[in-house]
Protein backbone atom coordinates (compact mmCIF):
# COMPACT_ATOMS: atom_id res chain seq x y z
CA UNK A 1 0.00 0.00 0.00
CA UNK A 2 1.33 3.55 -0.86
CA UNK A 3 0.19 6.97 -0.25
CA UNK A 4 1.11 9.21 -3.15
CA UNK A 5 -0.81 12.51 -1.98
CA UNK A 6 -0.89 13.53 1.80
CA UNK A 7 -0.94 16.97 1.63
CA UNK A 8 -3.68 18.92 2.67
CA UNK A 9 -5.83 21.65 1.05
CA UNK A 10 -8.59 23.03 3.13
CA UNK A 11 -9.36 26.85 4.41
CA UNK A 12 -8.61 26.67 8.39
CA UNK A 13 -10.89 24.92 10.84
CA UNK A 14 -13.47 27.41 12.24
CA UNK A 15 -13.72 25.37 15.83
CA UNK A 16 -16.82 23.43 13.68
CA UNK A 17 -17.41 20.01 12.25
CA UNK A 18 -14.83 18.48 9.97
CA UNK A 19 -15.39 15.99 7.44
CA UNK A 20 -12.58 13.73 5.66
CA UNK A 21 -12.79 12.76 2.62
CA UNK A 22 -10.29 10.33 1.39
CA UNK A 23 -9.89 8.96 -2.05
CA UNK A 24 -8.73 5.17 -2.65
CA UNK A 25 -7.51 3.33 -5.98
CA UNK A 26 -8.62 0.26 -6.22
CA UNK A 27 -6.95 -2.28 -8.78
CA UNK A 28 -9.34 -4.50 -10.92
CA UNK A 29 -10.17 -7.82 -8.97
CA UNK A 30 -10.01 -6.35 -5.57
CA UNK A 31 -12.98 -4.36 -4.97
CA UNK A 32 -14.74 -7.20 -2.80
CA UNK A 33 -11.57 -7.35 -0.33
CA UNK A 34 -11.13 -3.56 -0.14
CA UNK A 35 -14.69 -3.03 0.13
CA UNK A 36 -14.42 -5.23 3.38
CA UNK A 37 -11.89 -3.76 4.61
CA UNK A 38 -13.35 -0.29 4.12
CA UNK A 39 -16.56 -0.83 5.70
CA UNK A 40 -14.40 -2.29 8.76
CA UNK A 41 -12.22 0.52 8.85
CA UNK A 42 -15.53 3.54 8.50
CA UNK A 43 -17.58 0.92 10.99
CA UNK A 44 -14.80 1.36 13.50
CA UNK A 45 -13.85 4.88 13.29
CA UNK A 46 -17.89 5.59 14.14
CA UNK A 47 -17.55 3.77 17.03
CA UNK A 48 -15.14 6.59 18.40
CA UNK A 49 -16.57 9.24 20.23
CA UNK A 50 -17.79 12.55 18.16
CA UNK A 51 -17.73 10.77 15.09
CA UNK A 52 -21.01 12.32 13.49
CA UNK A 53 -21.31 9.55 10.67
CA UNK A 54 -19.11 8.07 7.27
CA UNK A 55 -19.68 6.74 4.02
CA UNK A 56 -18.37 4.40 1.08
CA UNK A 57 -18.81 5.53 -2.31
CA UNK A 58 -18.38 3.08 -5.33
CA UNK A 59 -16.68 4.58 -8.20
CA UNK A 60 -18.83 6.71 -10.45
CA UNK A 61 -17.45 4.77 -13.47
CA UNK A 62 -14.69 1.70 -14.08
CA UNK A 63 -11.61 2.72 -13.02
CA UNK A 64 -12.72 5.92 -11.24
CA UNK A 65 -11.59 6.26 -7.13
CA UNK A 66 -13.57 4.75 -4.58
CA UNK A 67 -14.19 7.79 -2.02
CA UNK A 68 -14.43 7.16 2.11
CA UNK A 69 -15.82 10.03 3.84
CA UNK A 70 -15.74 10.60 8.36
CA UNK A 71 -17.39 13.42 9.73
CA UNK A 72 -16.21 14.31 13.38
CA UNK A 73 -17.47 17.29 15.92
CA UNK A 74 -14.21 18.68 15.12
CA UNK A 75 -9.97 18.29 14.57
CA UNK A 76 -9.77 16.83 18.08
CA UNK A 77 -12.10 14.21 17.54
CA UNK A 78 -10.55 13.58 13.97
CA UNK A 79 -7.21 13.37 15.32
CA UNK A 80 -8.11 10.79 18.14
CA UNK A 81 -8.82 8.71 15.24
CA UNK A 82 -6.08 9.84 12.98
CA UNK A 83 -3.62 8.76 16.29
CA UNK A 84 -5.51 5.58 17.13
CA UNK A 85 -3.96 2.40 17.77
CA UNK A 86 -7.54 0.87 15.79
CA UNK A 87 -6.52 2.78 12.51
CA UNK A 88 -2.91 2.08 13.04
CA UNK A 89 -4.01 -2.00 13.12
CA UNK A 90 -6.14 -1.29 10.00
CA UNK A 91 -3.37 -0.25 7.71
CA UNK A 92 -0.92 -2.28 9.19
CA UNK A 93 -3.64 -5.33 8.06
CA UNK A 94 -3.92 -4.25 4.49
CA UNK A 95 -1.34 -6.03 2.69
CA UNK A 96 -3.00 -7.80 -0.97
CA UNK A 97 -5.72 -5.57 -0.92
CA UNK A 98 -4.64 -3.32 -3.70
CA UNK A 99 -5.18 -0.24 -3.20
CA UNK A 100 -3.68 3.24 -2.85
CA UNK A 101 -4.67 6.54 -1.43
CA UNK A 102 -5.08 8.90 -4.13
CA UNK A 103 -6.06 12.15 -2.30
CA UNK A 104 -6.81 13.48 1.27
CA UNK A 105 -9.00 16.25 2.11
CA UNK A 106 -10.47 17.75 5.02
CA UNK A 107 -13.74 20.52 4.87
CA UNK A 108 -14.25 22.35 7.70
CA UNK A 109 -17.47 23.98 8.49
CA UNK A 110 -19.32 25.40 5.49
CA UNK A 111 -16.92 24.38 3.45
CA UNK A 112 -18.83 21.61 2.63
CA UNK A 113 -21.13 23.47 0.97
CA UNK A 114 -18.43 24.95 -1.23
CA UNK A 115 -16.30 22.00 -2.47
CA UNK A 116 -16.10 20.96 -6.00
CA UNK A 117 -16.72 16.82 -5.55
CA UNK A 118 -13.68 15.23 -7.33
CA UNK A 119 -11.34 18.23 -7.13
CA UNK A 120 -8.76 19.36 -4.62
CA UNK A 121 -9.60 22.58 -4.97
CA UNK A 122 -9.32 24.92 -1.66
CA UNK A 123 -12.87 26.20 -0.66
CA UNK A 124 -12.92 30.14 -1.88
CA UNK A 125 -12.28 32.78 1.22
CA UNK A 126 -14.51 33.47 4.26
CA UNK A 127 -15.75 36.93 3.16
CA UNK A 128 -17.04 35.51 -0.33
CA UNK A 129 -19.13 32.40 1.47
CA UNK A 130 -20.48 35.02 3.67
CA UNK A 131 -21.86 36.58 0.81
CA UNK A 132 -22.92 33.43 -0.99
CA UNK A 133 -24.35 32.54 2.04
CA UNK A 134 -26.55 35.72 2.37
CA UNK A 135 -27.63 35.52 -1.09
CA UNK A 136 -28.98 32.17 -0.34
CA UNK A 137 -30.35 32.68 2.89
CA UNK A 138 -32.39 36.10 1.20
CA UNK A 139 -34.62 34.72 -0.94
CA UNK A 140 -35.43 31.46 1.39
CA UNK A 141 -36.49 33.50 4.38
CA UNK A 142 -38.44 35.73 2.44
CA UNK A 143 -40.17 32.94 0.77
CA UNK A 144 -40.30 30.76 3.99
CA UNK A 145 -41.57 34.08 5.90
CA UNK A 146 -45.28 34.84 3.17
CA UNK A 147 -45.63 31.06 3.10
CA UNK A 148 -45.23 29.67 6.88
CA UNK A 149 -45.61 33.11 8.35
CA UNK A 150 -49.12 33.41 8.49
CA UNK A 151 -49.90 29.41 9.49
CA UNK A 152 -47.63 29.37 12.23
CA UNK A 153 -48.80 33.18 13.58
CA UNK A 154 -49.97 31.78 16.66
CA UNK A 155 -47.72 28.74 17.49
CA UNK A 156 -45.14 29.56 20.01
CA UNK A 157 -42.48 31.85 19.31
CA UNK A 158 -39.91 28.78 20.03
CA UNK A 159 -41.74 26.29 18.45
CA UNK A 160 -42.18 29.29 15.20
CA UNK A 161 -38.44 29.82 15.37
CA UNK A 162 -37.31 25.72 15.24
CA UNK A 163 -39.68 25.43 12.29
CA UNK A 164 -38.19 28.08 10.05
CA UNK A 165 -34.53 26.81 11.41
CA UNK A 166 -35.50 22.83 10.62
CA UNK A 167 -36.83 24.31 6.84
CA UNK A 168 -34.63 26.93 6.33
CA UNK A 169 -31.55 24.82 6.30
CA UNK A 170 -32.49 22.29 4.89
CA UNK A 171 -33.54 23.77 1.69
CA UNK A 172 -30.14 26.46 2.79
CA UNK A 173 -28.35 22.93 2.57
CA UNK A 174 -29.78 20.34 -0.56
CA UNK A 175 -31.74 23.55 -2.93
CA UNK A 176 -30.13 27.78 -1.82
CA UNK A 177 -26.50 26.50 -0.79
CA UNK A 178 -25.91 24.02 -4.47
CA UNK A 179 -27.58 26.32 -6.71
CA UNK A 180 -25.65 29.66 -5.58
CA UNK A 181 -22.08 27.57 -5.04
CA UNK A 182 -23.01 26.57 -9.08
CA UNK A 183 -24.04 30.21 -10.27
CA UNK A 184 -21.27 32.16 -8.68
CA UNK A 185 -18.64 29.17 -9.25
CA UNK A 186 -16.37 31.51 -11.77
CA UNK A 187 -16.36 34.03 -9.08
CA UNK A 188 -15.91 31.48 -5.98
CA UNK A 189 -12.73 30.35 -7.23
CA UNK A 190 -11.33 33.47 -8.61
CA UNK A 191 -8.16 34.88 -6.30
Amino acid sequence: MAITDTSEHAVPADNGEVSLLIARQVEPGYEEAFETWARGILETAASFPDHLGYGLFRPAREGAPWFLVHRFRDDAALQRWQDSPERAAFFANCEGHHHTETARRELHGMETWFAKPGTAQPAPPRWKMAISSGLAIFPISLVGNAVLGPYLIDVNFVLKTAVFAAVFSTLMTYVAMPAVSRLLRPWLTRG
